[in-house]
This record gives C-alpha cells, sequence and structure tokens, in this order.
C-alpha cells in the first residue's frame, strides 16, 4: 500500500519546514513537494502528481485564492486543506477559500508558547484529515474506535416514506437538530437557503469550528437565508423560524424552565476530541422534545452525533443522515447510517426540502 503524498504550499520557510517534518513522522504520509508561491504549486502538481494539497492563504506573487481558482479548473477532485489564521480576517479568508472549492481548512499554532505546542497541534489537527481526505484514494483505513465504544447494528433500508400512523402517534415536530463537521460551512450554506421564512419551529446546529468562526459563519448564513441565523447565546429562548449555532468552544444544549426552552452553554470536557459536540446537544434534544426531534447528520470526520442519534432515537425521534456521494467525509453520517438509525439517508440536496416536508406535514396532521 502506498504513502499518501502530500504537497505543502507556504510562503514561510518556517512553516513549509515544520509541516514537512510533523508529515514526514507519519508512517502512511510522504512529502511529494514544497512551494513558496501558488505559481509554483500549480507547476509541481503536474510533475508530483500529489494525493492531496496543502495550502496558505496568504502568499506573495498568487494568493492562495487564486491559486485555488487555477487548480479547480483543471484538478476538480484534488483534496486541498488551507492553512488559515484564528482570526476575524482569517475566518472570513477561510469561509472564501471554502466556497472557492476547497475541501477544509486547518488554523495555524499561535501563541502557542514552543514549536513543541505548534508541532503538536498541527500533528493532531491536519494529519487525520489528511488520511480521511485520502482513504479512497490510497486505502488507509481510518483509525477505528475501540470495540466497547460502537455497538454495530446491520444497515436500515432507507425509510421511503413514513406512514400516517407512525406520524400521528409521534405527534408534531418541534425542534430540528442538524450535527456537521468537515465539509460543513459549504454544506450548510446548500441547505439553510431551502428552510422558508415561515418555517414553524427552531433549528439548533453544532458545526465543528473554532471560537470566532462560528460566529462568523452565522453571519454568513443567516445573508443566504430566509431565517435569521446566530451563535447561540446563553439564556436566549427558542423560537420558531430561527436557527442557532453552537459557539466555538463551548457545547451548546436546550434546557426547558417555566414552559420555555432556552439555549444553555458549558464548557465541560470534550466529547469525542470536540467542543462544541453534536452528542451533547442531541441528548439534551432527545431529554427536552423527545419524540418530537428531527435530526440531521451532515458531512463530518469521525462518529460525533453516533450516541445522541441513539437517544434520540430511544426517545422516539426521526432521523436523517447524509449520503456518502455527497459527504465530503463520510464518517459522522456513515456511523449513524450503519447504526441502522436514519429513517432516510439522502443526497445533501433533498436533505433541506425533506426537513420542510417532514416538520411541515407533522404540523398539519396534528392540526388536521
Amino acid at each position: 500500500m502506498r504513502k499518501i503524498r502530500v504537497l505543502i504550499v507556504d510562503d514561510s520557510v518556517v512553516i513549509r519546514k515544520i509541516v514537512s517534518e510533523v508529515l514526514s513522522l507519519d508512517s502512511q504520509i510522504e512529502i511529494a513537494g514544497t512551494a513558496a508561491n501558488g505559481r509554483i504549486a500549480l507547476a509541481k502538481i503536474e510533475q508530483v502528481n500529489p494525493d492531496l494539497v496543502t495550502m496558505d492563504i496568504e502568499m506573495p506573487d498568487m494568493s492562495g485564492f487564486e491559486t485555488l481558482t487555477q487548480l479547480r479548473k483543471k484538478y476538480p477532485s484534488l483534496p486541498v486543506i488551507m492553512f488559515s489564521t484564528l482570526t476575524e480576517r482569517g475566518g472570513e479568508a477561510t469561509f472564501e477559500a471554502l466556497s472557492l472549492g476547497a475541501n477544509d481548512y486547518v488554523t495555524k499554532p499561535a501563541n502557542v508558547g514552543s514549536v513543541n505546542e505548534a508541532i503538536m497541534r498541527i500533528r493532531e489537527s491536519l494529519i487525520p484529515k489528511i488520511k480521511a481526505f485520502c482513504v479512497k484514494i490510497v486505502g488507509v483505513e481510518e483509525k477505528k474506535e475501540p470495540t466497547n465504544t460502537l455497538v454495530a447494528r446491520p444497515v436500515s433500508r432507507p425509510v421511503s416514506t413514513l406512514t400516517l400512523s407512525n406520524v400521528a402517534i409521534r405527534g408534531a415536530l418541534k425542534i430540528v437538530a442538524i450535527g456537521v463537521s468537515t465539509g460543513g460551512p459549504n454544506a450548510l450554506a446548500d441547505l439553510m437557503p431551502s428552510i422558508p421564512a415561515d418555517f414553524p419551529v427552531p433549528i439548533v446546529i453544532v458545526q465543528h469550528m473554532p471560537p470566532l468562526f462560528t460566529k462568523l459563519l452565522a453571519e454568513r448564513l443567516s445573508k443566504k437565508s430566509a431565517i435569521p441565523v446566530k451563535e447561540g447565546v446563553a439564556g436566549e429562548t427558542l423560537t420558531k423560524g430561527s436557527a442557532w449555532i453552537a459557539p466555538g468552544d463551548f457545547h451548546m444544549i436546550v434546557e426547558k424552565n417555566n414552559g420555555k426552552v432556552r439555549i444553555a452553554t458549558h464548557q465541560k470536557p470534550p466529547e469525542n476530541s470536540c467542543r462544541p459536540a453534536v452528542d451533547v446537544l442531541f441528548r439534551s434534544v432527545a431529554e427536552v422534545y423527545g419524540a418530537h426531534s428531527l435530526a440531521v447528520v451532515l458531512t463530518g470526520m469521525g462518529q460525533d452525533g453516533l450516541r445522541g442519534c441513539e437517544s434520540i432515537s430511544q426517545a422516539g425521534g426521526l432521523i436523517l443522515a447524509q449520503d456518502e456521494a455527497s459527504s465530503v467525509v463520510w464518517g459522522m453520517p456513515g456511523y449513524v447510517a450503519r447504526a441502522g438509525l436514519a429513517q432516510k439517508i439522502l443526497p445533501l440536496s433533498m436533505i433541506g426540502p425533506e426537513i420542510v416536508r417532514k416538520v411541515k406535514e407533522s404540523v398539519g396532521l396534528m392540526r388536521a
């Protein structure tokens, strides 16, 4: 089995050296080459035939944006991971790069105190993403979870329609909870505009992103959507026709007090190496809304959302999962699908309309 070949593109000699050294320590990865700017990178791609490219956004001569635009014309399926700074400017640039065709991003370590800490941050954030994107190309297997953390169940056949009796027993859906990670900003940008202004329930979302990025994501989605999309704020009451995204580095949950459901946030330990975590939100949704819940699991690495979907399923709620073909990485929705928890497994283009149909159908049946 051959190694994953990575081309590193960055104008900083220090970053090229650190990333090269970090990746070279992994037995499944080799450095196909390095480039100091986009123009050199485009020439090298043809020469070294990489499986994946890591690219800085701000570079002289040809920026990451320009390079990405040219790269996508000739190599539409070559995975590209952008390096971004953890600043508002860096966040805006990252979202622009994702919209131009980048597959994902990692943030450059800043103010970590030591080179060793910087190396650890790059290793932990970059290598799993490289392997996730290249699993089909070179046959590298994803890291398996310990057997005691996942009870595998047969894949359920996607249900084409719900029967009238099932919907009636469940009652009206009262909330939509969405979990997403790798590929999420673009997936949400496709999905949210399909939610109409008169959507009759609230939407809560966990997107794995750092602080500041989640606020910027909410603002960008709100501009594209018929409903307002905001970063979650503790104490805010959930209302129909609005959406909230969990703030970076905080778990977000829903709590019911005095007849009203409100957002709460906390910084308890990460789950599935994530904070915010989908499982945390989904468990709270199952507890508060029970069978009136609709959970949606979109593209993403790992298995965050699986346990939360188990809770929602046990409470009688509904679950939709994105299909493999339309997912950037079929990790999170794949675990849910293989566990037999999803009533439907759909391409991204069909998920928004399906959410609207299921919610409005359930509300309409209840009113009938």
